[in-house]
């Protein structure tokens, strides 16, 4: 039997990221990290890794999606795009969490792998998401993919996670991160930089999902904003 070919999409953060895979494969991928770029990139890029990898995409099996969290307007883009892709060529559409696809896609990073080395089983891994201030969306995994903590927005201070990194080493990454190092001071945190979400990163999850029928309802499927969407209006000028 034929691998599957999967189209994946990631736009849950300013990564605006288009992969195209053949089972476990990747053949051709398309990203870009400018802000507020999906809109005008995304559907160059679907049209970029077909042409690139020869194939036509009517020849999909599945279009997956990253569901997020992450930025609202972002995920809009990404999961309308999808439903209109599976929808017009009736095929199936798969979705992942955001910090799941990254804590996959971490495992194949030589930083992350070297940390895996010196510390074994005991290591946790912890996808962060910026969410304005000093909030960022966290899950933490085992490094066998299983969730030690849901996913949850966290306003971060130095007591955090402390419960967490007293017991063991955790390595944070994702560009929530980044605002997190100086905070999260204690010697069990590891920060890995230059891990952020990517559509590459969901091959293998996107995959497991095709494999098992966990196939979403197209009509009704829904981003994972994990917080509300508040839209904000400008105030009327005073003459």
């Amino acid at each position: 039997m034929a691998e599957p070919l999967i189209l994946h999409i990631e736009t849950a953060t300013d990564i605006c990221s288009v992969a195209l895979s053949e089972g476990d494969q990747q053949l051709s991928l398309a990203e870009s990290g400018a802000e507020r770029s999906h809109a005008a990139l995304l559907n160059a890029f679907i049209r970029k890794v077909f042409e690139e990898s020869g194939r036509e995409i009517e020849m999909i099996n599945a279009v997956a999606i990253s569901k997020g969290p992450g930025s609202y307007t972002g995920l809009r883009i990404g999961v309308s795009t999808a439903k209109g892709i599976a929808y017009a060529l009736e095929k199936p559409m798969v979705a992942s969490g955001t910090l799941d696809n990254m804590a996959h896609g971490a495992l194949d990073q030589h930083s992350v792998r070297e940390l895996l080395r010196e510390h074994g089983e005991k290591l946790l891994l912890c996808p962060m998401l910026d969410a304005r201030r000093m909030e960022v969306y966290s899950c933490f995994y085992t490094t066998g993919m299983d969730v030690v903590r849901e996913v949850s927005a966290d306003v971060v201070d130095r007591d955090t996670y402390r419960e967490l990194l007293e017991n063991q080493p955790v390595c944070f990454f994702g560009n929530g991160s980044l605002k997190c190092e100086e905070v999260l001071d204690h010697p069990n945190a590891h920060f890995i930089r230059g891990l952020n979400p990517s559509a590459s990163q969901m091959i293998i999850p996107a995959l497991n999902r095709f494999r098992q029928n966990l196939f979403e309802d197209v009509a009704y499927f829904e981003p994972y904003y994990l917080k509300d969407f508040i839209a904000t209006i400008p105030k009327k000028k005073v003459l």
